[in-house]
């Protein structure tokens, strides 16, 4: 099948497991309420896009492209970004669910996370730099030489970050965050 180019379309209530995709670009399209799991998006290229209220979650994504590319209320378990084509790599996920993905070995400064599920997700060696995490659930998400420089976590919860194998420098913490830099310690702090 050759590959498509489309523009401007909207696609509403598609569901890519029964009717198959075209692989292509895609720009400025929106995609709602639409079921993407564990469909084959690789060497795709979405730009300017928009997915509200769409099943993306294990989906391939090598080689995929997404430049300028806005997630709200979508469900993304076990996506795996490290795969994706890098070139211009920027989106923005607005409550989401990115349960059990991964973000490792990304640049992805200036990145938005707003009110979104990051449990278990991998940002080992991402460089998250200037990037937001505003109420963010980042239960056993993993960093490990991070570039955190500049981020903004004050309103994000549960998470566990060492300073040692990290970088925070100018960092924004909240107080009541500051305990997930202390928990390699294993020492009880109260309040």
């Amino acid at each position: 099948m050759e590959p498509v180019y489309i523009v401007g379309q909207t696609f509403d209530k598609t569901d890519f497991t029964v009717a198959p995709f075209a692989k292509g670009e895609y720009e400025n399209c929106i995609f709602t309420n639409c079921n993407f799991s564990n469909t084959d998006i690789s060497g795709s290229a979405f730009v300017e896009c928009e997915f509200r209220v769409c099943n993306i979650s294990l989906v391939k994504l090598t080689g995929t492209a997404f430049r300028e590319v806005k997630f709200k209320d979508c469900k993304m378990l076990g996506m795996q970004f490290g795969g994706c084509n890098q070139f211009s790599l920027l989106f923005s996920f607005d409550n989401c669910i990115l349960n059990h993905s991964s973000f490792y070995k990304l640049k992805l400064k200036k990145i938005n996370f707003h009110n979104s599920k990051l449990e278990e997700v991998d940002f080992t060696e991402t460089d998250l730099s200037n990037s937001v995490f505003d109420n963010c659930d980042l239960v056993r998400a993993t960093f490990d030489n991070t570039i955190l420089e500049k981020a903004d976590l004050r309103t994000s919860y549960n998470y566990s970050i060492d300073p040692e194998t990290n970088r925070i420098k100018k960092t924004k913490f909240s107080l009541a965050g500051i305990a997930g830099l202390l928990d390699k310690y294993d020492i009880e702090i109260e309040c």
